[in-house]
Protein backbone atom coordinates (compact mmCIF):
# COMPACT_ATOMS: atom_id res chain seq x y z
CA UNK A 1 0.00 0.00 0.00
CA UNK A 2 1.31 3.73 -0.53
CA UNK A 3 1.36 4.05 3.22
CA UNK A 4 3.85 1.48 3.49
CA UNK A 5 6.48 3.57 1.42
CA UNK A 6 9.65 4.72 2.89
CA UNK A 7 11.01 7.69 1.77
CA UNK A 8 13.63 6.06 -0.91
CA UNK A 9 10.08 4.26 -2.64
CA UNK A 10 8.44 8.02 -2.66
CA UNK A 11 11.32 9.35 -4.23
CA UNK A 12 11.93 6.84 -6.79
CA UNK A 13 8.38 6.84 -7.66
CA UNK A 14 8.33 11.03 -8.46
CA UNK A 15 11.46 10.77 -10.24
CA UNK A 16 10.06 8.13 -12.45
CA UNK A 17 6.85 9.85 -12.54
CA UNK A 18 8.34 13.33 -13.42
CA UNK A 19 10.08 11.46 -15.87
CA UNK A 20 7.94 9.64 -17.96
CA UNK A 21 6.08 13.08 -17.77
CA UNK A 22 8.04 14.90 -19.72
CA UNK A 23 9.56 11.69 -22.29
CA UNK A 24 6.63 9.44 -22.43
CA UNK A 25 9.46 6.74 -22.62
CA UNK A 26 9.15 4.26 -19.72
CA UNK A 27 11.99 5.00 -17.33
CA UNK A 28 14.84 2.33 -16.46
CA UNK A 29 16.76 1.20 -13.22
CA UNK A 30 20.29 2.87 -14.74
CA UNK A 31 18.97 6.21 -15.68
CA UNK A 32 17.28 6.60 -12.22
CA UNK A 33 20.64 5.16 -10.69
CA UNK A 34 22.76 7.86 -12.53
CA UNK A 35 20.35 10.88 -12.98
CA UNK A 36 18.94 11.15 -9.43
CA UNK A 37 21.26 12.29 -6.58
CA UNK A 38 20.01 9.63 -4.56
CA UNK A 39 23.40 7.52 -4.41
CA UNK A 40 21.75 4.34 -5.31
CA UNK A 41 22.88 1.82 -7.43
CA UNK A 42 21.02 0.12 -10.80
CA UNK A 43 20.50 -3.10 -8.76
CA UNK A 44 19.05 -1.42 -5.44
CA UNK A 45 16.83 0.74 -7.66
CA UNK A 46 15.49 -2.91 -9.57
CA UNK A 47 14.16 -3.83 -6.33
CA UNK A 48 12.68 -0.79 -4.99
CA UNK A 49 10.91 -0.86 -8.63
CA UNK A 50 9.87 -4.63 -8.15
CA UNK A 51 8.63 -3.19 -4.71
CA UNK A 52 6.69 -0.21 -6.33
CA UNK A 53 5.13 -2.77 -9.45
CA UNK A 54 3.84 -5.34 -6.33
CA UNK A 55 1.99 -2.19 -5.01
CA UNK A 56 0.53 -1.44 -8.56
CA UNK A 57 2.30 1.68 -8.56
CA UNK A 58 4.37 1.17 -11.34
CA UNK A 59 4.24 -1.73 -14.69
CA UNK A 60 6.60 -2.62 -16.92
CA UNK A 61 4.72 -1.86 -20.53
CA UNK A 62 7.51 -5.11 -22.28
CA UNK A 63 9.50 -7.60 -20.31
CA UNK A 64 12.98 -5.32 -21.49
CA UNK A 65 11.54 -2.12 -20.84
CA UNK A 66 11.75 0.37 -17.98
CA UNK A 67 8.73 1.56 -16.00
CA UNK A 68 5.52 3.48 -16.57
CA UNK A 69 3.27 4.73 -13.76
CA UNK A 70 0.19 3.35 -13.05
CA UNK A 71 -2.98 5.29 -12.29
CA UNK A 72 -2.36 4.54 -8.84
CA UNK A 73 1.35 5.81 -9.08
CA UNK A 74 0.04 9.06 -10.51
CA UNK A 75 -2.30 9.54 -7.49
CA UNK A 76 0.68 8.93 -4.72
CA UNK A 77 2.99 11.43 -6.92
CA UNK A 78 0.02 14.07 -7.02
CA UNK A 79 -0.91 13.88 -3.50
CA UNK A 80 3.09 14.25 -2.34
CA UNK A 81 2.29 17.37 -4.82
CA UNK A 82 -0.72 18.51 -3.21
CA UNK A 83 0.81 17.81 0.32
CA UNK A 84 3.82 20.71 -0.46
CA UNK A 85 2.50 23.12 -2.74
CA UNK A 86 2.55 26.77 -1.77
CA UNK A 87 0.04 29.48 -1.84
CA UNK A 88 0.03 29.93 -5.11
CA UNK A 89 1.46 33.39 -6.39
CA UNK A 90 -1.04 35.96 -7.96
CA UNK A 91 0.03 36.01 -11.97
CA UNK A 92 -0.59 40.26 -12.82
CA UNK A 93 -0.66 39.17 -16.77
CA UNK A 94 -3.43 36.99 -15.83
CA UNK A 95 -5.21 38.50 -13.36
CA UNK A 96 -5.39 41.54 -15.89
CA UNK A 97 -6.69 40.17 -18.81
CA UNK A 98 -9.30 38.23 -16.72
CA UNK A 99 -10.50 41.83 -14.99
CA UNK A 100 -11.50 43.49 -18.52
CA UNK A 101 -14.68 44.79 -18.68
CA UNK A 102 -16.89 42.36 -19.50
CA UNK A 103 -19.98 40.13 -18.81
CA UNK A 104 -20.06 36.99 -15.82
CA UNK A 105 -19.66 34.70 -19.83
CA UNK A 106 -16.94 36.88 -21.29
CA UNK A 107 -14.98 36.12 -17.78
CA UNK A 108 -15.50 32.56 -18.44
CA UNK A 109 -14.32 32.39 -21.85
CA UNK A 110 -10.98 34.32 -20.75
CA UNK A 111 -10.49 32.22 -18.21
CA UNK A 112 -10.82 28.97 -20.20
CA UNK A 113 -8.39 30.39 -22.62
CA UNK A 114 -5.61 31.52 -19.83
CA UNK A 115 -6.15 27.89 -18.51
CA UNK A 116 -5.52 26.12 -21.92
CA UNK A 117 -2.50 28.55 -22.75
CA UNK A 118 -1.09 28.18 -19.38
CA UNK A 119 -1.26 23.61 -19.03
CA UNK A 120 -1.83 22.90 -22.94
CA UNK A 121 -4.84 21.11 -22.22
CA UNK A 122 -8.46 21.65 -22.54
CA UNK A 123 -9.31 24.41 -20.19
CA UNK A 124 -12.93 24.53 -18.87
CA UNK A 125 -15.20 26.82 -16.65
CA UNK A 126 -18.31 25.54 -15.59
CA UNK A 127 -20.77 28.65 -14.51
CA UNK A 128 -21.65 30.23 -11.29
CA UNK A 129 -24.89 27.25 -10.00
CA UNK A 130 -27.93 29.51 -8.87
CA UNK A 131 -29.54 27.99 -5.41
CA UNK A 132 -32.32 30.65 -6.24
CA UNK A 133 -33.79 29.41 -9.48
CA UNK A 134 -37.25 28.48 -9.36
CA UNK A 135 -40.33 25.80 -9.75
CA UNK A 136 -42.12 27.93 -12.66
CA UNK A 137 -44.54 24.94 -13.42
CA UNK A 138 -44.47 21.06 -13.96
CA UNK A 139 -46.58 18.62 -16.52
CA UNK A 140 -46.99 15.27 -16.91
CA UNK A 141 -48.02 13.82 -20.45
CA UNK A 142 -49.59 10.48 -20.76
CA UNK A 143 -47.05 8.16 -23.27
CA UNK A 144 -47.38 5.24 -24.79
CA UNK A 145 -46.79 1.64 -22.66
CA UNK A 146 -48.04 3.39 -19.73
CA UNK A 147 -45.03 5.97 -19.31
CA UNK A 148 -45.20 9.66 -18.08
CA UNK A 149 -42.90 12.33 -19.53
CA UNK A 150 -42.38 14.88 -16.51
CA UNK A 151 -41.71 18.92 -17.61
CA UNK A 152 -40.09 20.99 -15.43
CA UNK A 153 -40.35 24.20 -16.13
CA UNK A 154 -37.43 26.58 -14.04
CA UNK A 155 -37.18 30.12 -14.05
CA UNK A 156 -34.27 31.55 -16.54
CA UNK A 157 -35.48 29.51 -19.27
CA UNK A 158 -34.71 26.37 -17.73
CA UNK A 159 -36.55 23.28 -18.90
CA UNK A 160 -36.15 19.82 -17.96
CA UNK A 161 -38.13 16.45 -18.93
CA UNK A 162 -37.99 13.16 -17.49
CA UNK A 163 -39.46 10.06 -18.50
CA UNK A 164 -41.03 7.81 -15.50
CA UNK A 165 -42.69 4.41 -15.61
CA UNK A 166 -45.32 5.02 -12.56
CA UNK A 167 -47.03 2.24 -10.19
CA UNK A 168 -50.09 2.74 -11.74
CA UNK A 169 -51.75 3.44 -15.01
CA UNK A 170 -52.04 7.24 -15.29
CA UNK A 171 -54.91 8.60 -17.70
CA UNK A 172 -54.52 12.38 -19.16
CA UNK A 173 -57.18 13.88 -16.60
CA UNK A 174 -55.26 12.69 -13.63
CA UNK A 175 -52.69 13.93 -14.60
CA UNK A 176 -53.98 17.32 -15.59
CA UNK A 177 -55.51 17.33 -11.60
CA UNK A 178 -51.93 16.11 -10.74
CA UNK A 179 -50.14 18.40 -12.48
CA UNK A 180 -52.40 21.51 -10.71
CA UNK A 181 -52.50 19.99 -7.19
CA UNK A 182 -48.77 20.09 -7.69
CA UNK A 183 -48.10 23.73 -9.29
CA UNK A 184 -50.82 25.08 -6.76
CA UNK A 185 -48.61 24.13 -3.58
CA UNK A 186 -45.37 24.09 -5.35
CA UNK A 187 -44.71 26.78 -7.77
CA UNK A 188 -42.49 29.54 -6.76
CA UNK A 189 -40.30 27.94 -4.39
CA UNK A 190 -36.71 27.54 -5.83
CA UNK A 191 -35.77 23.58 -6.95
CA UNK A 192 -34.24 22.38 -3.88
CA UNK A 193 -37.06 23.37 -1.39
CA UNK A 194 -39.97 22.31 -3.68
CA UNK A 195 -37.88 19.04 -4.08
CA UNK A 196 -37.48 18.89 -0.33
CA UNK A 197 -41.20 19.94 0.57
CA UNK A 198 -42.59 17.26 -1.41
CA UNK A 199 -40.32 14.62 0.38
CA UNK A 200 -41.17 16.03 3.38
CA UNK A 201 -44.74 16.19 2.65
CA UNK A 202 -44.62 12.24 1.65
CA UNK A 203 -42.71 11.77 4.93
CA UNK A 204 -44.84 12.83 6.85
CA UNK A 205 -48.10 12.12 5.14
CA UNK A 206 -47.36 8.67 4.73
CA UNK A 207 -51.39 7.21 4.53
CA UNK A 208 -52.36 10.70 2.49
CA UNK A 209 -56.76 10.36 2.70
CA UNK A 210 -56.52 12.06 -0.58
CA UNK A 211 -55.34 9.06 -2.97
CA UNK A 212 -54.33 11.70 -6.02
CA UNK A 213 -52.25 13.89 -3.79
CA UNK A 214 -50.18 10.87 -2.81
CA UNK A 215 -49.81 10.09 -6.75
CA UNK A 216 -49.03 13.41 -8.01
CA UNK A 217 -46.46 13.98 -5.35
CA UNK A 218 -44.53 10.54 -6.18
CA UNK A 219 -44.42 11.82 -9.82
CA UNK A 220 -42.92 15.11 -8.49
CA UNK A 221 -40.56 13.67 -6.88
CA UNK A 222 -39.31 11.37 -9.38
CA UNK A 223 -39.45 14.24 -11.95
CA UNK A 224 -37.49 16.53 -9.65
CA UNK A 225 -35.30 13.87 -8.31
CA UNK A 226 -32.31 14.69 -11.09
CA UNK A 227 -33.28 19.09 -11.52
CA UNK A 228 -30.68 21.14 -10.53
CA UNK A 229 -29.79 24.85 -11.23
CA UNK A 230 -28.86 25.30 -14.94
CA UNK A 231 -24.68 25.64 -15.58
CA UNK A 232 -23.18 26.98 -19.24
CA UNK A 233 -19.99 25.51 -20.09
CA UNK A 234 -17.10 26.97 -21.61
CA UNK A 235 -14.06 24.90 -23.52
CA UNK A 236 -10.92 25.97 -25.05
CA UNK A 237 -8.29 23.59 -26.34
CA UNK A 238 -8.88 20.94 -27.91
CA UNK A 239 -5.91 21.13 -30.09
CA UNK A 240 -3.43 20.91 -27.19
CA UNK A 241 -4.93 17.94 -26.31
CA UNK A 242 -4.88 16.34 -29.88
CA UNK A 243 -1.31 17.22 -30.09
CA UNK A 244 -0.46 15.67 -27.00
CA UNK A 245 -2.51 12.12 -27.41
CA UNK A 246 -0.77 12.22 -30.50
CA UNK A 247 2.61 12.30 -29.36
CA UNK A 248 1.46 9.60 -26.55
CA UNK A 249 3.73 6.07 -27.04
CA UNK A 250 0.41 4.01 -27.86
CA UNK A 251 -0.93 2.48 -30.97
CA UNK A 252 -2.89 4.10 -33.00
CA UNK A 253 -6.51 3.08 -32.75
CA UNK A 254 -6.38 3.64 -29.27
CA UNK A 255 -5.33 7.31 -29.33
CA UNK A 256 -8.12 7.56 -32.47
CA UNK A 257 -10.20 6.53 -30.06
CA UNK A 258 -9.92 8.25 -27.10
CA UNK A 259 -9.35 11.51 -29.31
CA UNK A 260 -12.99 10.55 -30.52
CA UNK A 261 -14.68 10.05 -27.08
CA UNK A 262 -12.86 13.99 -25.85
CA UNK A 263 -14.61 15.34 -28.74
CA UNK A 264 -17.84 13.50 -28.30
CA UNK A 265 -17.83 14.88 -24.91
CA UNK A 266 -16.43 18.43 -25.57
CA UNK A 267 -19.80 18.38 -28.58
CA UNK A 268 -22.21 17.05 -26.19
CA UNK A 269 -21.77 20.25 -23.44
CA UNK A 270 -24.78 19.20 -21.55
CA UNK A 271 -22.90 15.41 -21.06
CA UNK A 272 -20.04 17.24 -20.10
CA UNK A 273 -21.60 19.72 -17.61
CA UNK A 274 -23.51 16.42 -15.88
CA UNK A 275 -20.23 14.52 -15.41
CA UNK A 276 -17.91 17.21 -14.25
CA UNK A 277 -20.71 18.36 -11.66
CA UNK A 278 -21.35 14.67 -10.78
CA UNK A 279 -17.45 13.86 -10.03
CA UNK A 280 -16.32 17.40 -8.36
CA UNK A 281 -18.77 18.75 -6.24
CA UNK A 282 -15.77 19.52 -3.02
CA UNK A 283 -14.85 23.12 -2.09
CA UNK A 284 -11.44 23.69 -3.39
CA UNK A 285 -8.70 22.25 -5.50
CA UNK A 286 -9.60 18.36 -6.72
CA UNK A 287 -7.37 15.87 -9.11
CA UNK A 288 -9.47 12.86 -10.95
CA UNK A 289 -7.21 10.59 -12.19
CA UNK A 290 -7.90 8.14 -15.02
CA UNK A 291 -9.37 4.96 -13.68
CA UNK A 292 -10.90 7.05 -10.73
CA UNK A 293 -13.50 7.95 -12.94
CA UNK A 294 -16.61 5.67 -12.89
CA UNK A 295 -17.45 6.44 -16.71
CA UNK A 296 -15.15 4.69 -18.53
CA UNK A 297 -15.39 7.11 -21.38
CA UNK A 298 -13.11 9.42 -19.01
CA UNK A 299 -10.90 6.64 -17.98
CA UNK A 300 -7.74 7.83 -20.53
CA UNK A 301 -7.91 11.25 -18.79
CA UNK A 302 -7.10 13.05 -15.66
CA UNK A 303 -9.11 16.38 -14.43
CA UNK A 304 -7.66 19.30 -12.37
CA UNK A 305 -10.42 21.39 -11.29
CA UNK A 306 -11.18 24.01 -8.30
CA UNK A 307 -14.04 25.59 -7.39
CA UNK A 308 -14.15 30.07 -7.51
CA UNK A 309 -17.10 32.11 -5.61
CA UNK A 310 -19.12 35.05 -5.90
CA UNK A 311 -20.41 35.26 -2.36
CA UNK A 312 -23.12 32.66 -1.80
CA UNK A 313 -22.64 30.75 -5.85
CA UNK A 314 -20.07 28.55 -7.01
CA UNK A 315 -18.58 27.65 -10.12
CA UNK A 316 -15.92 25.25 -11.16
CA UNK A 317 -12.38 26.22 -13.47
CA UNK A 318 -9.94 22.74 -14.52
CA UNK A 319 -8.35 21.23 -17.25
CA UNK A 320 -9.24 18.23 -19.09
CA UNK A 321 -6.14 15.80 -20.16
CA UNK A 322 -4.37 12.43 -20.51
CA UNK A 323 -3.14 11.39 -17.27
CA UNK A 324 0.48 11.59 -18.55
CA UNK A 325 -0.71 15.61 -18.03
CA UNK A 326 2.12 18.09 -16.05
CA UNK A 327 0.06 17.69 -12.92
CA UNK A 328 2.77 20.55 -10.79
CA UNK A 329 1.99 23.14 -13.87
CA UNK A 330 -1.73 22.31 -14.34
CA UNK A 331 -2.26 22.38 -10.74
CA UNK A 332 -0.68 25.73 -10.35
CA UNK A 333 -2.52 27.33 -13.27
CA UNK A 334 -5.83 25.87 -12.16
CA UNK A 335 -5.49 27.33 -8.50
CA UNK A 336 -4.13 30.40 -9.28
CA UNK A 337 -6.84 30.95 -12.19
CA UNK A 338 -9.83 29.69 -9.31
CA UNK A 339 -8.69 32.24 -6.74
CA UNK A 340 -8.23 35.27 -9.36
CA UNK A 341 -11.91 34.31 -10.40
CA UNK A 342 -12.62 34.69 -6.88
CA UNK A 343 -11.05 37.85 -6.64
CA UNK A 344 -12.58 39.29 -9.45
CA UNK A 345 -15.98 38.42 -8.84
CA UNK A 346 -15.94 39.72 -5.36
CA UNK A 347 -14.76 42.91 -6.55
CA UNK A 348 -11.28 42.96 -4.83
Amino acid sequence: MPNDLNDRQRRILAELVAEYIEQGEPVSSTWLAERTALGLSSATVRTILARLEEHGLVRQPHTSAGRVPTDSGYRVYVDQLLGTRARPRPLPDVEARLRQPGTVGDLLEQACQELSRASHQVGFALGLASPTTRLQHIDFVDLDGGRVLVIVVATGGQITHKVVEPDERCDGAFLAQAANYVNAQFTGLTLYEARAAIVERLRQERSLYDRLAARALRLARTGLADVAPAQTLHVQGTAFLAEELTGEPADADRTLGTLRALLRMVEDKHRLVEILTKYIDAQGLTVIIGSEHALPDLHPFSVVASTYRDGERSGTVGVLGPTRMRYRRAISVVDRVSQTMTRVLDGQ
